[in-house]
């Protein structure tokens, strides 16, 4: 398993649409370990392939409490099916977009069709964090972050200091 450097905002593939995953074989599998590799040493709760630069249709999560056992769920070509009209709010960050939280508010429930590791088709249905991960992260999938769920206002600003660092990296 290998730790892979994350996509940083404002890098453009971040708004990249990913590509279904065609088959599930030792490469999406090899690709599922280093994703959750990279996820845990970030750390963080969710990560899209897009984040580290493969824009395929995958993402891991484990929402798993830190003296809780590691609880690693792979989903490929994830599709929310049917969401609730509950609402919750919850402060999210992403490892795309180091050290900034902002309330975004999404359903409270969803149901996700899937394939899992092995292949097998799934559905889940899910609340709580573990919603808000999945269409966290399934946006990301869909190009869309966040912070395109808070004001424009704010998006601006953030967009405007990721994009400053990053020329003060080049």
């Amino acid at each position: 398993m290998t730790i892979k450097p994350l996509i940083i905002l404002p890098d453009p593939i971040l708004r990249q649409v990913s590509k279904p995953v065609e088959q599930v074989d030792s490469e999406i599998t090899r690709l599922a370990d280093d994703m959750l590799e990279t996820m845990y040493d970030a750390p963080g709760i969710g990560l899209a392939a897009v984040q580290i630069g493969v824009p395929r249709r995958m993402l891991v999560i484990d929402v798993s409490k830190e003296d809780e056992e590691k609880a690693p769920l792979v989903f490929i070509n994830p599709q929310i099916v049917a969401s609730s009209d509950e609402r919750s709010v919850y402060e999210e960050g992403c490892l795309s977009i180091p050290d900034y939280y902002a309330e975004v508010e999404r359903p409270a429930a969803v149901t996700v069709d899937y394939i899992d590791r092995e292949g097998k088709q799934q559905t889940l249905q899910a609340d709580g964090l573990l919603a808000t991960c999945l269409q966290h992260e399934i946006d990301h999938l869909n190009g869309v972050l966040f912070i395109d769920h808070i004001s424009r206002l704010k998006r601006e600003m953030v967009i405007k200091k990721f994009t400053k660092a990053a020329r003060a990296r080049a």
